[in-house]
């Protein structure tokens, strides 16, 4: 650690000379009047030395030091939340470690017109290579082939009817459309943003590189913004902070002898119905909504591999070595891309703030339509309005808040398997209304 801080040391006392004695004449072999002995004698030393400092003056030039600005380090700052939440609190970490070294890597300061292809934004860099796959909807269909190989939908098979509580959640999805509407951003764009509210990356990267990605031209002539970047750090950001958003909105909105409800073991499920079910949802799902084909027809066909039991290893293939590929390309790329100068913006902040609006209506949906379902069912079979709050697709982290939530009320009453349904079930209806948005707003 002492030799580095020596060696910074003495790079900026060169630097510093260099700003102090670069304007003495006589360092720039333009000496008035000096001897002819002087000029043979040290002509080539002074011109050596001039070469030198202008090769320090150019290297000092293209140096983070000198081109760093307070949004760079601010942004940088985030990205060390990011990090510290991910390994202090193990908020998403698969997602937030990545995000956040993206972060730090798409603000390192550098000289943009200098040709040296480094940003994300610049044609030709690796970066930029990398980012396509955000850019033109490529990751989010394998994250999601990958997703349907490691989920179990059994829990959804025996209770059809919780499916309602992953649809009532996508509620907050078009409330926060229309709110985005009503501040001002086009119709593509608050299409884009209002997906925010289903809590599912994946799908808020894929239809805002659809709808939100700089390139398509809106009926006025105008270019819709890259809105890429803050909607998917929103979108993930909101979902590592499921354990912290959720919990009291759950507490509001239902009373202590509702959250001790206890529900009705699920039912053994059977190889045929496990198989059948892939099946039957690629065709119904794109049938209502063909626009989400990418995302639904790559979880179907991941879960196909999982339950046939016969792609053994293409099902391990895609739960496993695929999609923790795809998810460090995708936690970088998205990162790096809040690059300051283009996302520090009003522009951002909004996003932000409707995103929490969003993903807060969506748990509340859930919540309320449970209580509303309850009125109608009965005592027997009455479900737990907590497992409302699962209805979003933060799957399996929302699942594990109502599990949580239940053992605080009653230690015997485990929820888990019950609220994977809506869970799972919320992972469909944001891919459906992303479709559905996408169908409409291209």
């Amino acid at each position: 650690m002492k030799r580095l801080l020596t060696v910074f040391g003495i790079v900026v006392l060169l630097a510093l000379l260099w700003t102090g004695l670069g304007t003495i004449p006589g360092l720039q072999g333009q000496v008035a009047g000096g001897s002819q002995t002087y000029e043979t004698a040290f002509g080539e030393a002074g011109e050596s030395g001039s070469q030198a400092l202008e090769g320090l003056r150019t290297f000092f030039s293209f140096s983070g030091f000198l081109n760093i600005t307070w949004a760079n380090i601010f942004m940088i700052a985030i990205g060390l939340i990011f990090i510290f939440l991910a390994i202090r609190f193990e908020y998403e970490p698969l997602l937030l470690v990545p995000i956040g070294t993206g972060i730090i890597i798409g603000n390192m300061p550098f000289v943009q017109d200098a040709g040296l292809q480094l940003g994300i934004y610049e044609e030709g860099s690796v970066m930029n290579y990398l980012y396509f796959g955000v850019l033109k909807g490529v990751y989010p269909p394998l994250i999601f082939l990958g997703i349907g190989a490691m989920t179990d939908f059994s829990s959804l098979i025996s209770n059809p009817r919780l499916m309602l509580l992953g649809a009532a959640a996508q509620v907050g999805i078009f409330l926060t459309f229309l709110g985005a509407l009503y501040l001002g951003f086009a119709l593509p764009e608050a299409g884009a943003i209002g997906i925010i509210g289903g809590a599912d990356g994946p799908t808020a990267i894929f239809l805002s590189s659809k709808l939100a990605d700089g390139v398509n031209i809106l009926p006025d002539g105008t270019t819709v913004r890259n809105l890429i970047g803050p909607i998917a750090i929103a979108a993930y950001s909101y979902m590592a902070l499921v354990p912290v958003i959720q919990p009291p909105i759950m507490r509001l909105l239902t009373n202590r002898k509702e959250r001790i409800i206890r529900m009705k073991p699920p039912r053994a499920v059977s190889k045929t119905e496990k198989i059948l079910f892939p099946i039957i949802g690629l065709i119904i799902t794109s049938l209502i909504s063909p626009s989400s084909l990418p995302l639904l027809g790559m979880l179907f066909f991941g879960n196909l591999l999982k339950e046939s039991t016969v792609t053994r290893r293409l099902a391990e293939t895609a739960r496993g070595s695929m999609i923790d590929i795809v998810t460090i390309l995708l936690g970088l790329t998205v990162g790096a891309s809040t690059q300051a100068d283009v996302f520090l913006t009003p522009t951002s902040v909004l996003i932000f703030g409707l995103g929490a609006v969003s993903f807060m209506i969506a748990t509340a949906g859930g919540l309320i339509f449970a209580r509303v379902m309850n009125l109608f069912l009965s005592n027997e079979d009455k479900i737990n309005p907590l497992i409302g709050a699962a209805g979003v697709s933060a799957v399996p982290d929302s699942a594990r808040v109502v599990q949580h939530e239940g053992l605080r009320y009653d230690p015997t009453n485990h929820l888990l398997m019950h609220a994977m349904a809506p869970n799972v079930s919320g992972v469909i209806g944001s891919a459906v209304a992303a479709g559905i948005l996408l169908s409409f707003l291209m």
